[in-house]
């Protein structure tokens, strides 16, 4: 059969189509699904939360970090219990990954601090001595893009039937009411954060990308 194929390119190039096809599908499939059903004491991601987690996709962690822990003796030694599938219930996308050039961030929140995050991002070898990660000190000095999160909840909402509710204790609320929200938990993150001109930019109103991206990372757990 193979060796058929190889001799028909027409063929061989159908067929390899319909191979990745359906495994398109079968990756792509569950990014739509809308029934999964969370693990106990699951909560959807805040809006600060959701800002960090779009800081990360765009600065592609999910490259080198993934998050999804493995059923493998030496997986859950390192990082913790294994990944089920009710904890990524409420994710749009799944970062699962499947390359660790850097440790799985599944259970981050569990064993890290802001002022390790802190320290980390801005200079990853003044706590890794070892590491390759570049630093991200521009995280330092952009802006979070806030409303747009604020529209992906509202989107996650509608059309995944996301609970934003009160049994959640995680309420979207109008504009207004998630900036406060916003800015009450950015507060207490900023507060953990030595950078002064974080603080100062908090003051002014700013919230940095690097505040967004700790709230985020935190939540791993």
């Amino acid at each position: 059969m193979f060796a058929w194929l190889e001799k028909n390119p027409f063929f061989f190039a159908v067929a390899v189509f319909i191979v990745i096809a359906y495994a398109g599908v079968i990756e792509v499939l569950p990014s739509f699904a809308n029934n999964a059903r969370p693990i106990e004491g699951k909560k959807p991601y805040t809006v600060l939360q959701l800002a960090g987690r779009q800081v990360y996709i765009n600065e592609s962690c999910n490259a080198c970090h993934s998050q999804l822990i493995r059923p493998f003796k030496a997986e859950t030694d390192r990082y913790g219990a294994y990944s089920k599938s009710g904890e990524f219930a409420y994710d749009r996308p799944f970062l699962w990954g499947s390359k660790r050039t850097g440790p799985d961030l599944a259970r981050v929140g569990n064993y890290r601090t802001t002022d390790w995050h802190e320290n980390h991002m801005f200079d990853p070898k003044s706590v890794v001595p070892s590491s390759i990660m570049p630093a991200y000190k521009h995280m330092f000095k952009k802006k979070a893009d806030i409303e747009t999160a604020y529209a992906e909840a509202l989107t996650v909402k509608k059309v995944f039937n996301v609970p934003y509710d009160v049994e959640n204790q995680t309420v979207l609320g109008s504009w207004e009411e998630a900036q406060a929200n916003v800015k009450a938990e950015a507060e207490e993150i900023v507060n953990a954060m030595k950078d002064p001109e974080i603080k100062a930019a908090f003051e002014r109103g700013e919230i940095k990308e690097i505040v967004a991206l700790i709230a985020y990372l935190n939540s791993l757990k």
